[in-house]
């Protein structure tokens, strides 16, 4: 509440006609939250993709969740004293207040970024007793004690997953979001990440495109098998949303001890609400990269990814260091695209093989675009006997589209250096200046369903060199 002479606002409405967004003002999470378990009996009979469903709706919510949502609970404004007046006592209020005003003390508060968390699952979303189980093994006088995977699962994904037991779940463990932004949470599906694909993109980049005009900033909870691929396709699909699209996820659940949910998250979120951001990023493991030039390099490291063929668009440390000469500008005017033509394969050159016998007539099967990882700055095997050129002639005769990328992590593509690439080049294959496979496959999707866009027309920065 103001003091005298003071203003106070509403603060704002959920987006209009939905009532399934899980909203933090509407959540005091110093009570535990409710657990997986719970979750899991309140969705008993629905499937994987749950949707979303109203956070005012404390009935389904159980308990603990109804509880949860008796009080808001608000951010503290940051308060701005104008240059030139007397020093006095700030409000103590938590409101979205505009202006305060106490004698001759005025104060102006920012109200902090509104970000929505869409969740899709992957390590986070698990649950981590059904999904873990620790075993100890004696080392000399001492018992050592791991934690994996139960073999076999793949992790444990419950269903009927709520979006107010989940935002719930997530402020307790990790309050400190709350200092960065007013956080909506949405529940797509909570699935493996080995089970994404143009159905779920298309769905992602849809809801993205939903809700761009009520946000500052938007955070995707993903899987880290496929994160790669979502990240590129998003990029492509959404070019020049001119707002933070931050994908991350974890290694480990977020109820876990020593997981990198909580970090991961905190920094996601923090560099969602920058608007220096304008593009999709991942953040992961303190590091924040492109999202169509990251690729997953480490399966059980924390900093499971990285941009081998692009600087790192911030550090996140103590501080957060932007790089913003790497970042992406010049986005270009806003337009969405949802289509997505899946039929397309990643095949690698392995010397001694012939593509004739050991690939065939993919045109035949169905196949429409193929990304041909080739050796170096864009080499193969050169002779007839070998069969990479005959093969590459009768498919792209078809109509086969081949997009060349290479089996480095980073460098230059230039086919034309080679007596191949020059052949394959003249075939109409198209290739560089560097693109990650990951990428391209994406790319080769999106260029499919809309033929008028160019494989080698520049979108969202997946082809700038460094």
């Amino acid at each position: 509440r103001a003091g005298s002479g003071g203003k106070r606002r509403r603060s704002r409405p959920s987006p209009a006609g939905d009532e399934r967004v899980a909203h933090a003002s509407e959540l005091f999470c110093s009570l535990p939250p409710p657990s997986l378990d719970e979750d899991e009996a309140r969705g008993a009979g629905a499937g994987t993709d749950t949707g979303s469903s109203s956070s005012s709706d404390k009935g389904e919510g159980g308990a603990a969740a109804a509880k949860a949502l008796a009080q808001p609970h608000l951010a503290e404004p940051r308060g701005v004293q104008l240059q030139g007046e007397e020093q006095g006592v700030a409000p103590s209020s938590g409101e979205d207040v505009d202006v305060v005003t106490s004698g001759k003390i005025r104060y102006v508060t920012k109200p902090l970024p509104r970000v929505l968390i869409l969740h899709t699952g992957g390590t986070l979303g698990m649950d981590p007793r059904a999904s873990y189980v620790s075993e100890t093994h004696a080392q000399g006088e001492q018992a050592l004690t791991e934690v994996h995977l139960r073999e076999g699962t793949g992790g444990v994904y419950p269903r009927g997953l709520q979006p107010g037991p989940l935002l719930a779940n997530l402020l307790h463990a990790v309050p400190e979001v709350n200092v960065f932004a007013n956080v909506d949470l949405r529940v797509l599906f909570n699935c493996d990440s080995c089970r994404m694909g143009p159905e779920e993109w298309v769905r992602l980049a849809k809801e993205l495109d939903r809700f761009r005009d009520e946000y500052d900033g938007f955070v995707l909870v993903h899987g880290t098998d496929t994160l790669s691929y979502t990240a590129s396709l998003l990029s492509l699909m959404l070019p020049g949303f001119k707002k933070p699209i931050v994908v991350t996820g974890s290694q480990l659940p977020i109820a876990m001890p020593r997981t990198d949910a909580k970090t991961n998250l905190i920094d996601a979120i923090n560099c969602a609400t920058d608007p220096r951001l304008q593009e999709v990023a991942v953040c992961f493991g303190g590091r924040l990269l492109r999202g169509n030039r990251a690729q997953k390099v480490n399966a059980s490291s924390y900093s499971a990814f990285d941009s081998p063929s692009y600087r790192h668009l911030a550090t996140l440390g103590v501080d957060i260091d932007w790089h913003e000469e790497y970042l992406l500008r010049n986005v270009g005017t806003y337009r969405p695209r949802f289509k997505l033509d899946p039929n397309v394969v990643r095949i690698p050159i392995v010397p001694g093989s012939d593509p004739r016998m050991a690939y065939g007539d993919v045109w035949a099967r169905g196949v429409r675009g193929v990304v041909l990882e080739v050796f170096g700055v864009g080499n193969m095997p050169d002779t007839i006997e070998a069969g990479w050129l005959p093969w590459l002639e009768e498919q792209r005769s078809k109509g086969l589209k081949v997009y060349l990328t290479s089996q480095c992590a980073a460098g230059r593509l230039h086919p034309e250096l080679y007596r191949a690439g020059t052949a394959a080049l003249t075939l109409g294959c198209e290739g560089g200046p560097q693109m990650t496979p990951e990428c391209a496959v994406a790319k080769m999707m999106v260029c499919l369903a809309h033929p008028d866009i160019p494989l080698a027309q520049p979108m969202a920065g997946e082809l700038d060199a460094v």
